[in-house]
């Protein structure tokens, strides 16, 4: 097998380039092709990845000729250059560095809050100046003052740590934080209105979505308290930057320092030029240390990707560990089975699919688990799908998805079980993995079986009666069929039964014809399988 081949289009360090060498990963490195976007289309189709930081914009017009592209690596947390509902519904993973520069970004917020507290820009350019204004710059101490924290994730937990040792009072306002993590913390949990009341100084640390953008909009400015300072480090338009002017002006917010804008490159911006205001050019992330964090770790998480499987920070698929990814390896094939096999025997459209997980798989990653499943259910439509964009697809046509964990319920340590809903039926089967990592179907429609995937098998039911599958044998081998094996069910003596034939090749349309034309079997339908 051919080694994966991935192209770095924008600068990273030689390091990060070695790592996917020291892989066997063959790697172009063309740092400035990304701001070329014609040349980067005429070669991305030649590639099983992209690494870049935020120079190269991935649109739809990009992937249309990424026709090999697996995986797409943003060395660094932000992924607006990435159109990554695009991505999605080609199946190309989208992965970030969200930790590679918290500290740097954190650190940054930290120094913006001094900056703005003592006014240090105007006052370093007013000594080079000559100038002796030493009257002019009073400043405020930051000890003793409450700072309002939004978004207490990651970077926001670092500032809030870093506040608390600079003896400031921290609340927070983040509705995905639990009071018991708060407490940990050593922080007040709060909502946001009262936060603006309350908080002499305020920073953001939130990702820019439609619920947070203008999070600090005109109204919410004007219930701050008077004399606060604003500090945004996290992302353009979270902040309505014109009546945050109009709140400056007027004195009602004694500053503000900001690292993004609403438009970047921010070459003229409405606070630029206001002396209560700090502003750099996006500088979160910008450290020695930062940049090369985050390009190592681009480079790790593609290769471990491309050669394990192994999902790490991704943004449009639950991600799973090179750990996890070798023991949930037969169970997420086993899902992709499973989805398959009712795929397949499904001909109206699906309204639900629910999945059960029972015993040992019920503590697996169920998200990747659930995406397989939905995958092989989806490939009967659309063979190019995968766990990337099956979801995406399922999505958009409605189907409803869910999932049910249980306890150990039968003979088996783990099972899963798949029940797609249509107007007319529902349609079950379960399956598990045996202690030799290979995946077997254990029920169809309700009766236990135990039969091995094969890539081409020939599923009947009919009425539980002597003869049958003799006859079913003999028809095959009139027609040249040669049936490997053979695996049998039945519901009850008398009652519906199930024959499984594992063919050496695909059973010839007219073969099945001829098969519902004995009026033996109530269904007669061919299944393929990639069990590569």
């Amino acid at each position: 097998m051919a080694a994966p081949k991935v192209l770095i289009s924008d600068k990273l360090s030689d390091a990060a380039v070695q790592i996917f060498k020291d892989r066997g990963i063959e790697v172009d490195f063309r740092p400035d092709l990304g701001k070329d976007k014609e040349a980067l289309a005429a070669v991305i189709g030649d590639y099983d990845g992209l690494a870049i930081r935020s120079a190269t914009k991935v649109t739809e017009k990009l992937l249309e000729n990424a026709k090999k592209l697996k995986v797409i690596g943003r060395a660094g947390i932000g992924v607006d250059n990435v159109d990554r509902e695009a991505a999605s519904k080609r199946g190309v993973i989208v992965m970030n560095t969200p930790f590679g520069n918290m500290i740097t970004t954190a650190e940054h917020a930290i120094a913006m809050m001094f900056a703005v507290a003592r006014q240090l820009p105007e006052a370093s350019a007013s000594t080079h100046a000559g100038k002796w204004e030493k009257s002019k710059f009073m400043g405020v101490e930051l000890t003793g003052k409450t700072l309002g924290v939004i978004g207490a994730g990651n970077i926001g937990g670092i500032v809030c740590n870093r506040a608390l040792g600079l003896k400031m009072k921290v609340i927070a306002y983040d509705p995905f934080m639990s009071q018991e993590k708060a407490d940990k913390m050593g922080v007040e949990k709060v909502e946001l209105d009262d936060l603006l009341k309350r908080a002499d100084f305020i920073t953001l640390h939130v990702p820019l979505t439609e619920q947070t953008r203008n999070i600090l909009s005109r109204e919410a400015l004007e219930k701050t308290k008077k004399g606060v300072r604003i500090i945004n480090c996290a992302r353009g338009g979270l902040v309505d930057e014109q009546a945050l002017a109009d709140l400056l002006k007027s004195g009602h917010v004694a500053g503000a320092a900001l690292d993004v804008f609403a438009v970047e490159p921010a070459t003229e911006n409405v606070l630029f030029g206001l002396p209560n205001v700090v502003c750099t050019p996006h500088l979160g992330a910008s450290t020695t240390e930062a940049q090369e964090n985050v390009a190592l770790q681009v480079a790790e998480q593609m290769s471990n990707y491309l050669l394990d499987g192994a999902v790490e920070n991704a943004l449009n698929l639950p991600s799973m560990t090179a750990e996890e990814a070798k023991v949930m390896g037969p169970w997420v094939k086993l899902a992709e089975y499973l989805g398959s096999f009712v795929g397949q025997m499904t001909d109206e459209p699906i309204k639900a699919i629910n999945v059960t997980y029972d015993g040992t798989v019920s503590k697996m990653n169920l998200k990747a688990l659930d995406c397989a499943v939905i995958a092989g259910i989806m490939k009967r439509a659309n063979p190019d799908v995968n766990m990337v964009s099956a979801p995406v697809i399922a999505k958009e046509r409605g189907i409803q998805i869910s999932t049910t964990t249980q306890d150990k319920s039968g003979v088996f340590d783990g099972y899963i079980k798949v029940t797609v809903v249509t107007d007319i039926r529902e349609r079950a089967v379960a399956g598990t993995c045996f202690s030799d990592g290979k995946p077997r179907f254990i029920q169809i429609k309700g009766i236990n079986v135990d039969a091995e995937v094969g890539q081409h098998m020939l599923y009947t039911t009919n009425k539980d009666v002597p003869g049958i599958i003799g006859k079913l044998g003999t028809l095959l081998g009139d027609n040249k069929v040669n049936v490997a094996n053979f695996t049998l069910g039945r519901s009850a003596e008398g009652g519906e039964a199930i024959a499984i034939a594992y063919l050496d090749a695909p059973a010839a349309p007219e073969v099945v014809k001829e098969l519902e034309g004995t009026g033996l079997f109530q269904q007669v339908k061919p299944l393929e399988f990639n069990v590569a």
